[in-house]
């Protein structure tokens, strides 16, 4: 089954649930929320808008099997491993394999999120 068929919409009634593994260390300790978008079941292939809390900070460096591309729409995220900080409107597309994070989010971001198989 693929990705759902879906016209413009406004995403307001989707709900925000907390991304599994997303155990945060700092200040607060809220976390990081997801609002899936579509998602094909079959191939785990899903849109999303991802949201860090301020003042989450993340523990582990990221590489997954997946294709993942990311806008951030508000906020910014600092990169740990690479010590730099990405800001609003920037882009990320990561192939398969590429390590990103650990992250810090002192003020918080919303990201716009595609992750995909070939």
């Amino acid at each position: 089954m693929a990705k759902a068929e879906l016209e413009f919409f406004r995403p307001d009634h989707l709900p925000w649930t907390r991304v599994a593994g997303s155990a945060t260390a700092g200040a607060g300790g809220a976390g990081i929320e997801e609002k899936v978008l579509s998602r094909d079941p079959a191939t785990g292939d899903l849109t999303r808008l991802l949201r860090f809390a301020p003042g989450v900070r993340t523990a582990e460096t990221i590489a997954h099997d997946f294709w993942e591309e990311v806008l951030i729409v508000e906020g910014s995220l600092e990169d740990l491993g690479l010590g730099r900080t990405f800001s609003a409107g920037m882009y990320a597309c990561r192939p398969p394999g590429m390590r990103h994070g650990p992250y810090a989010c002192p003020g918080g971001a919303l990201l716009f999120e595609t992750r995909y198989r070939r």
